[in-house]
């Protein structure tokens, strides 16, 4: 069975003004987080993934490299300082361990699991414990952009149906696409990560997750399918899944937000989202 999308890891310079976007385009946007080493990120919660927003918290300081470490907070800042936007693709995991050495056998990456805890505030005020356990991937055919499992440790904790109600009707992650000079390449990764085969189309290849489809294509390819170019390689778009096209749309209206139609989609360009293109496609 193809992978879970489990987050997409969104970076911004100002995590002020990235959570305050997100209402805007009709989103509820949790509480503001900490993590043990001075991130800080707000979670767009549906069922079953969410949109990680996230940014550099007061007194951050780069951790130094270690070898077979993947550093989530080192992968942060050094994205950050090129710029912004959907920097990492997540898949859920029952086992991070298991996929660890299946990563590791498979050729996609070396790295130590990286296992943490944070508190958690739910939408009544009342917290928390919360916690993961990562195992990571890389490419080289898609060296900006950070791959990797995770598994939730308190489950029970972290999900909470109340977060999951958003003004603009969003029920959850209908897709993605990922722009890459060798959509071969980065293909072959996909395909092994994702564990699903891959189907050719123009411009590119397209993969199944579960209720979820991934796209990768050549930067002309994401152009024609957005009628915009992308701001780089790596995770360009994030296609959401709502209840009511002409609901979500009223959303927007009401609130200022810019979009454009293309192709039944409401788009809310990169240029004005921080670096992530927002596709809202009907259910």
């Amino acid at each position: 069975m193809p992978r879970a999308i489990d987050h997409l890891v969104i970076p911004a310079r100002d995590l002020t003004a990235q959570a305050e976007l997100y209402r805007r385009l009709g989103f509820q946007v949790g509480t503001r987080n900490r993590h043990p080493w001075g991130t800080e990120n707000h979670i767009v919660q549906f069922d079953g993934a969410f949109l990680e927003l996230i940014g550099l918290g007061e007194g951050f300081a780069a951790p130094a490299p270690e070898p077979g470490v993947f550093s989530f907070a080192g992968f942060v800042a050094a994205f950050l300082a090129r710029r912004e936007g959907l920097a990492m693709l997540v898949l859920r995991s029952q086992d991070a361990e298991m996929d660890r050495r299946r990563l590791k056998a498979e050729g996609l990456g070396d790295f130590s699991r990286f296992d943490f805890a944070r508190k958690a505030r739910r939408p009544d005020g009342s917290e928390v414990d919360v916690a993961f356990s990562l195992a990571f991937a890389a490419s080289p055919a898609l060296p900006e952009t950070g791959f990797f499992v995770c598994q939730q440790r308190f489950p029970e904790n972290f999900w909470s149906p109340a977060a999951q109600v958003h003004p603009n009707g969003a029920l959850g992650v209908a897709g993605l696409t990922i722009v890459s000079e060798r959509p071969s390449e980065a293909g072959d990764f996909l395909a092994t990560f994702l564990e699903a085969p891959p189907r050719v189309i123009p411009g590119g290849a397209t993969f199944r997750a579960a209720g979820a489809a991934i796209e990768c294509l050549t930067p002309s390819a994401f152009a024609a399918r957005y009628a915009a170019p992308s701001l780089g390689e790596g995770v360009a778009a994030v296609r959401v899944r709502v209840a009511d096209m002409a609901a979500a749309e009223a959303a927007l209206k009401r609130s200022g937000a810019p979009f454009r139609r293309c192709d039944g989609e409401a788009i809310v360009d990169a240029k004005d989202a921080m670096g992530a293109l927002i596709a809202f496609v009907a259910a």
